[in-house]
């Protein structure tokens, strides 16, 4: 349904009281509070008043008819590197709700976060964007991805660009410990890195260890480092991806309540579908991809060395009790495009080769040393799913990028992450309150990365809002067609600028780089 808009006089006549007011919302204001109708309005980009506006002007005035008005959608995972200078507008996030977007995750972020947003500065964006500084970034500028531990020198040389990092600006540090080559790093270099970023009071973000088999030991890990460092730590898309241990996330999150009863301020994030997203390399033992792809194809001309690689690969699948890899599917493909949507058992048939795990494997390791491919693993049951979206330390979060559309068939998070959260487990499972969904995507992703001025419906906090109405509200994306924006977000906000008006994208690009401050 359009808005009714209302030009209520020309500012060469008379100077408005506001630039926009918003009549008759239903506001959720972020806190998890029950719902209140009111007027909102907006000035120079900040939340000027709530409450019952009769008698005031305003350049614009929007009739929400008793709509949901909501604060922007905070994403605290992404990873926006790359594309968001290529697709500053980021419709794919913005048509979901989303007005501020955390990237830098699972240790993958720019080095020179000062050049990074300077940049983006110039070039102007849709959406708000803050950074972590990334292990895997750092240890590879420092020593490659050599399978190795670090030297003194070069532990110091990574703390000098954690620190600079976190001087320019990051919201914090992360890690992804199942990737080259921060895999390689034991916890004592974790956390020496940590305490480089300690003193500038950011957020440890942690891809764990493992979220499977030893999901337990990496969460005690991911915990130290916020003990001895004295940082808040977020558990990053918090899962169970191991089949023998679907339904055990009643004692992972056990487990972080613990935590929080000692003292440590720790949370977790979550995407609400049962399949991940990442690369192929995963299903390879980590050492065989030390050095690259050129060391990768030496090791597999070596007899010794590949069926080394084989046997690992077929423990790891007995560990994950997986029979074969069909769970296992091609999202986007560098060099052969037509796999994309494939599964590796498919693709393995293709290559005319009989369905048998080592055939498979086969296949894996042929596709591996040829070029990059982005994968969607089927590894989660949705009672785990369900079971951490329920928990009230779940913050909402997509692990998405932003997308070129059309291209590849990727997973649909990063399209309708919030939207789905809205409309299966709000208004068709009733597993969350509506006021306790919007929280989990506001004002606590907002209070664990320090945006104290957002997250809320709150007078002068950024005009970070959504309108939306709760039972109309889709996620559209499918595993098998992706390629289609959330509905039901009516009117998406950045700093007092609409994005997105009548659920299509207004091309406007008011985002602010969002710089950390040291207390």
């Amino acid at each position: 349904m359009k808005f009714w808009l209302f030009w209520l006089c020309a500012a060469t006549l008379c100077a408005a009281d506001y630039d926009l007011v918003i009549r008759d919302a239903r506001v959720i204001d972020g806190t998890g509070n029950p719902w209140f109708r009111a007027d909102v309005a907006v000035k120079d980009g900040k939340i000027a008043s709530i409450g019952h506006l009769a008698n005031v002007s305003a350049t614009r005035v929007i009739d929400a008819q008793g709509r949901v008005l909501a604060p922007g959608f905070i994403d605290v995972h992404t990873h926006l590197e790359g594309n968001i200078e290529k697709i500053p507008e980021a419709d794919n996030f913005i048509t979901d709700g989303v007005t501020t977007a955390v990237t830098g995750n699972c240790g993958g972020s720019e080095i020179d976060l000062a050049a990074f947003f300077a940049r983006l500065e110039k070039l102007r964006i849709g959406l708000n964007l803050a950074s972590l500084i990334g292990h895997n970034s750092v240890r590879r500028e420092a020593m490659a991805t050599e399978d190795r531990q670090a030297t003194p020198d070069e532990i110091t040389r990574m703390q000098q660009l954690v620190a600079k990092g976190m001087h320019d600006g990051a919201v914090g540090f992360s890690t992804g410990l199942i990737y080259i080559p921060g895999t390689y790093a034991n916890t004592a270099e974790v956390l020496a890195l940590a305490k480089a970023a300690a003193p500038y009071h950011g957020v440890y973000a942690s891809h764990m260890r493992d979220e499977g088999v030893h999901v337990f030991d990496a969460i005690e890990e991911a915990v130290r480092v916020g003990k001895e460092t004295g940082m808040p730590v977020e558990l990053s898309h918090f899962k169970i991806d191991n089949k023998h241990l679907w339904g055990s996330s009643d004692k992972t999150l056990a487990l972080v309540e613990k935590f929080r009863r000692e003292g440590v301020d720790v949370v977790v994030d979550q995407y609400p579908y049962d399949r991940s997203s990442t690369n192929l390399g995963i299903t390879l033992p980590s050492w065989a991809l030390a050095g690259g792809r050129d060391k990768l194809k030496e090791r597999l001309a070596d007899a010794a060395s590949r069926a080394k690689i084989v046997q690992q690969m077929k423990d790891t699948m007995n560990e994950l009790g997986q029979e074969d890899y069909s769970y296992a599917t091609v999202a986007s493909c560098n060099f052969d495009a037509s796999l994309d949507g494939k599964n590796i058992s498919e693709i393995n048939q293709l290559k005319g080769r009989s369905k048998s795990l080592d055939n498979e494997i086969q296949t894996i390791l042929e596709l591996q040393s040829q070029g990059d491919l982005s994968m969607v693993y089927h590894s989660m049951g949705y009672e785990d799913v369900e079971r951490i979206m329920m928990y009230p330390n779940t913050a909402v979060a997509s692990d998405g990028w932003i997308i070129q559309f059309g291209k590849g068939v990727p997973h649909p998070r990063s399209y309708a992450t919030r939207a789905r959260v809205l409309a299966e487990y709000v208004r068709k499972r009733h597993t969350l309150r509506l006021e306790d969904a919007i929280r989990k995507m506001t004002s606590l992703p907002a209070r664990t990365f320090g945006f104290l001025d957002r997250g809320m419906v709150r007078e002068g906090y950024w005009a970070d809002l959504v309108l939306f109405d709760p039972n109309q509200v889709q996620d559209e994306a499918t595993f098998e067609n992706p390629h289609q924006n959330s509905k039901g977000f009516e009117l998406v906000v950045v700093n007092g600028t609409p994005v997105v008006e009548n659920g299509k994208p207004t091309g406007a690009l008011p985002g602010k780089v969002l710089r950390h401050q040291a207390d």
